[in-house]
């Protein structure tokens, strides 16, 4: 279950930025007119809903049975750390499934203002969307501790090839500085090495490659 929880969460990335540089570039690359944004919106409600289905509701979804299943193969070698990526995993699904619940609510509430007060549409867009980003997106601390302390415990009692925890040593440090303002840039490493490493996750655990130690350590 963990290793097709961990394919669905790659193929969720991958549809992710497919959509956002293709069918919804206009309202995802940056698009600094909050008016064209809600525009958009308006426009394309069906496809923006099916997109904030995908990234957001499944790939938490699935984070939830990834973290549990990462902790049942790593708890052995690394308990305490185990525990603490876990209860990290966790808040992350929770945080990113919330924030999806609130785009998809939000997505009609803007769409039918604008309907009739398109200058207020704006206002309510701009003050939704920051709630939105800050739990889902703009920071990525929660992912980022996550991946770092499961890849930290998998270097150290072993559970996962050893390429792949510092993959994820790379992308816990990149998701945790994206709360500094000025390395906002980071998300996109986060982002894509992510794809790389659920995917050879997903790949590692289907074939029951590096079972972990059984050596315990603190």
């Amino acid at each position: 279950m963990g290793g097709v929880a961990a394919l669905i969460e790659a193929a969720a990335f991958v549809v992710g930025f497919a959509m956002a540089a293709t069918v919804l570039s206009a309202y995802t690359m940056g698009n600094p007119d909050p008016g064209e944004s809600v525009a958009f919106l308006a426009d394309n409600q069906t496809i923006v809903y099916v997109w904030t289905l995908i990234i957001y509701v499944v790939f938490g979804v699935f984070l939830v049975v990834l973290s549990l299943a990462l902790h049942e193969r790593l708890k052995a070698g690394s308990p305490a750390t185990v525990r603490t990526a876990t209860a990290f995993g966790l808040i992350w699904a929770g945080l990113v499934i919330a924030s999806g619940m609130l785009i998809i609510n939000d997505l009609g509430v803007v769409a039918d203002l604008y309907s009739s007060d398109p200058a207020q549409a704006e206002s309510v867009w701009l003050a939704l969307n920051s709630v939105e980003e800050a739990l889902g997106g703009a920071i990525e601390l929660p992912g980022g501790l996550w991946v770092l302390l499961l890849s930290w415990a998998a270097l150290r009692a072993g559970g996962l090839p050893r390429a792949l925890s510092y993959l994820g040593v790379v992308i816990g440090v990149a998701g945790i500085l994206t709360v500094v303002p000025a390395l906002e840039a980071l998300t996109a490493v986060f982002g894509l090495g992510f794809i790389v490493w659920f995917a050879w996750l997903g790949i590692v655990m289907l074939h029951g490659s590096a079972q972990p130690s059984i050596h315990p350590t603190s």
